[in-house]
């Protein structure tokens, strides 16, 4: 048997009457261990979502939170996580002073993750982390908004955010930038860059260019 081939593996397996610690050994021999966690753990959160607006988790590092709330220096009011992962962006923003803080995640390992972190923290009452599609909220009532999404998915979040947000939303980007709006600030470098898009100033660049030029003939 090839060992670098999982199907042929998952077979030999079920062939096999082995223990707990053999199906990990066999499972780390051929690469089925990651898969499995990824099916058992990660993947449930997405079968019901069309795969083009898939997008796996990855999680936000030290200095991609910080970049994220130095953009967000200054303002107040409500924050929403769009694919808040294990929660830990929604903390750091409830601690910076935003409230309410909503995450809104499909996939319920990470939602019971992220209660777990905010337990631990002291702060579970403060925020709230929901299992909803984040294609499915109304975000018409949101000022401040961060997402860690996938480049695929960005150009369709775009048209959701202009359609729904209020002028005095602020968008914050991490690791990708939303690929037509022109960012008002950006924070870090590589991949811990993050960006800020205002979308009163969006709106208004749209108008700009798409409205004729009135001037006088010569």
């Amino acid at each position: 048997m090839d060992q670098d081939d999982p199907g042929e593996a998952m077979a030999e397996l079920k062939e096999r009457h082995i223990g707990g610690l053999g199906v990990l050994q066999v499972a780390a021999g051929t690469g089925l261990f990651a898969y499995t966690f990824w099916a058992a753990f990660l993947m449930p959160g997405f079968r019901k979502v069309p795969l083009k607006l898939q997008v796996p988790y990855v999680p936000a590092s030290r200095k991609q939170v910080e970049n994220v709330l130095n953009l967000l220096q200054g303002r107040s009011g409500n924050m929403v996580d769009l694919g808040s992962g294990d929660g830990r962006i929604v903390l750091a923003a409830y601690r910076q002073g935003f409230s309410p803080v909503v995450g809104y995640e499909l996939n319920p390992w990470l939602l019971r993750l992220s209660r777990f972190h905010a337990w631990w923290a002291g702060c579970a009452q403060n925020v709230s982390y929901q299992k909803k599609d984040l294609w499915k909220v109304n975000l018409a009532d949101c000022k401040n908004i961060t997402v860690f999404l996938a480049p695929s998915v960005l150009p369709l979040l775009e048209t959701k955010l202009l359609a729904e947000l209020p002028n005095e939303a602020r968008v914050v980007s991490g690791r990708f930038p939303l690929p037509s709006w022109e960012p008002t600030a950006t924070v870090g470098e590589g991949l811990d860059k993050v960006w800020a898009y205002d979308i009163g100033h969006i709106r208004q660049n749209m108008e700009m260019r798409t409205t004729p030029f009135q001037g006088t003939p010569v």
